[in-house]
């Protein structure tokens, strides 16, 4: 088990006065049975003329807010503490099913059952189907191959063959173009497993959260740390709740030194901070994210 706090801090400062502001945040980190919050709390400058937390479609914490008098500077200020269990020590990624029985098992006809998880396998927003994914995946989806082994070795060709690059991408940089130049942010190479595995027919979630600053004793840094982080939750039967969780920014599987924010189909579902704004003209941006393992007591 291990207890990890996170302080994020995302500031705006507005060279002109912000006359409207509607603003949507996932940073309230979810309790699932391997990750249980401790304690959390959201505090905004200046205080919003109206805020609210309710679940969203996926079961995330998100938090809208607003503001009908001017301003010049936000700060979105998110301190939390989570418990994390691990939930892969026992995994083998041989004993699961074929990925042909998953695939097929998530078609929907009357003869059988409807597999929620089969809203994962559709395009999205920013994860289109792709030809090029598609040829790309089936090099490690080989016929009658077990899921569990496939999803393991995509996300090692994936850290394998891209560059981590931050200055190669921005936000809206078309998933076509990250997989023809091979580099980009941990968005990206989450968006690349994603697109990937929806194109063979295979649900797969875009999950947002925090990695852990300090790493384990003798082992390197991770790409991602000291910012908010991305990874995939590809759905596993034969995995700890039927889902695996990867990060092929970090060849990894996601486990105790990874906290959850928030699962959607892309980016675009589960973005920390976003919003509208009348008025602000030009803005900076500064963001800032520290985690730190803390001593069980």
């Amino acid at each position: 088990m291990m207890r990890i706090q996170v302080e994020h801090d995302t500031i705006y400062q507005y060279y002109q006065p912000v006359e409207l502001a509607h603003h949507l945040a996932y940073l309230q980190p979810l309790s699932k049975g391997w990750q249980q919050v401790v304690k959390a709390s959201l505090n905004i400058t200046p205080t919003p003329d109206f805020q609210v937390v309710n679940d969203d479609a996926f079961g995330n914490k998100r938090t809208f807010f607003n503001f009908v008098k001017p301003h010049q500077e936000l700060i979105v200020r998110s301190n939390c503490e989570v418990l994390t269990k691990p939930r892969y020590i026992a995994f083998e990624p041989a004993k699961t099913p074929a990925w042909q029985t998953v695939k097929d098992a998530m078609i929907y006809s009357l003869e059988q059952p409807y597999a929620p998880a089969s809203e994962f396998i559709w395009p999205s927003p920013f994860v289109p189907w792709l030809r090029d994914l598609h040829d790309y995946a089936m090099e490690s989806f080989t016929f009658k191959r077990s899921i569990g082994e496939g999803l393991v070795e995509l996300n090692q060709r994936i850290f394998q063959d891209f560059l981590y690059n931050p200055q190669a991408t921005e936000i809206h940089t078309p998933l076509a173009e990250v997989f023809t130049q091979r580099a980009g942010v941990c968005q990206d190479f989450s968006h690349i497993m994603v697109g990937c595995l929806r194109a063979i027919g295979l649900p797969a979630q875009y999950v947002s959260g925090y990695l852990l600053t300090k790493p384990p004793e003798g082992q390197p840094k991770l790409r991602g740390a000291d910012a908010s982080h991305a990874w995939v939750n590809a759905y596993c039967p034969g995995a700890p709740g039927g889902w695996l969780e990867l990060d092929p920014t970090n060849q990894a599987i996601a486990d105790l030194g990874y906290v959850r924010l928030a699962y959607g189909r892309d980016f675009g579902d589960v973005s920390p901070l976003r919003g509208l704004i009348r008025g602000g003209g030009a803005h900076s941006l500064r963001i800032e994210v520290t985690s730190q393992e803390i001593e069980l007591t």
